[in-house]
């Protein structure tokens, strides 16, 4: 920024192919713009005249200097981060040996897109070897996401003698302030856990798909705003964590119109009985016909 580089706006991430193959020949001393451009990927949507454009910039020498240290330190830390994947896949190959799960029954994967910042090995295999189940097939739990929950909740989840306790334990669950029978307050309480945050993270990235939870996700925010949507949402994420290593489940996602479906199904049944009961019959209005007068 400081040379006035606006590559961030040529490029959707300067940490990509394109920006770091850029950033790495200013470093080593190219300041031919043709050059530059032409490390364009050919994945990259901007064209090679507008990449130049923006490397139209100045280059002091202090300027070059901190750009020289910035990189260094970024490769230092991804040093450090492959050094950590290395260790998290050492641990999870040591949990994984004490069972015998047949990793010839691994799902395909759900997505092949892969998710920024996921580690370098496969999580779905090694967390398979570990749980004999596949957390990335439910909508929004991703190999980093299952790999994270996996290490805030454990792999043993029998200590929760049921989904609810597991939800109330995270804070998930209505907790209902009661006082002489009467309900005053049913608000979910505050929670500093790291697991309801990660899944309250990943039911607002779910709300905006075309599945059933994300129909869900709509609908509630749509009545009670989306706070409670969120919470909510996060919350049927952890039953569907819960069930899927405790009881084996295998997740299928109906979608979103066979959510509506059931849901409009239901509003129906509900005034049917409620016109019942006043004495009325609730009946359908027939089909209108679209009719031409000549």
């Amino acid at each position: 920024m400081e040379m006035n580089l606006q590559l961030r706006h040529v490029v959707s991430d300067i940490t990509g192919i394109t920006g770091m193959k850029i950033i790495r020949s200013i470093v080593a001393g190219e300041r031919d713009l043709d050059v530059l451009a032409s490390y364009r990927d050919v994945r990259c949507k901007a064209s090679t005249e507008t990449i130049k454009a923006a490397l139209n910039g100045n280059d002091r020498p202090e300027h070059i200097f901190a750009l020289t240290q910035s990189l260094e330190l970024y490769d230092f830390y991804q040093a450090k981060v492959l050094e950590c994947d290395r260790h998290l896949e050492a641990t999870l190959a040591v949990l994984g040996s004490d069972t015998e799960y047949d990793h010839s029954k691994l799902p395909r994967p759900r997505t092949k897109t892969k998710q920024v910042s996921t580690p370098s090995f496969d999580v779905r295999a090694a967390l398979f070897g570990v749980l004999g189940v596949d957390l990335t097939q439910i909508h929004g739990m991703g190999p980093s996401l299952s790999l994270k929950l996996v290490g805030e909740c454990g792999t043993d989840l029998r200590a929760w003698l049921s989904a609810k306790h597991f939800t109330s334990l995270l804070c998930l669950a209505p907790g209902n302030k009661i006082s002489g029978g009467k309900v005053l307050s049913s608000r979910t309480r505050r929670s500093s856990s790291r697991a309801a945050a990660l899944l309250r993270l990943a039911a607002v990235t779910i709300g905006r798909s075309d599945i059933a939870l994300g129909a869900f996700y709509r609908r509630l925010a749509a009545r009670a705003g989306k706070a409670k949507a969120v919470t909510s949402t996060a919350r049927k994420m952890a039953v569907l964590f819960y069930n899927t290593p405790r009881h084996g489940m295998t997740y299928q996602d109906p979608g979103a119109s066979h959510y509506e479906e059931r849901y409009r199904n239901r509003v129906l049944g509900n005034l049917k009985r409620r016109a019942k009961s006043f004495g009325y019959d609730l009946q359908e209005l027939p089909a209108q016909t679209n009719m031409t007068i000549s």
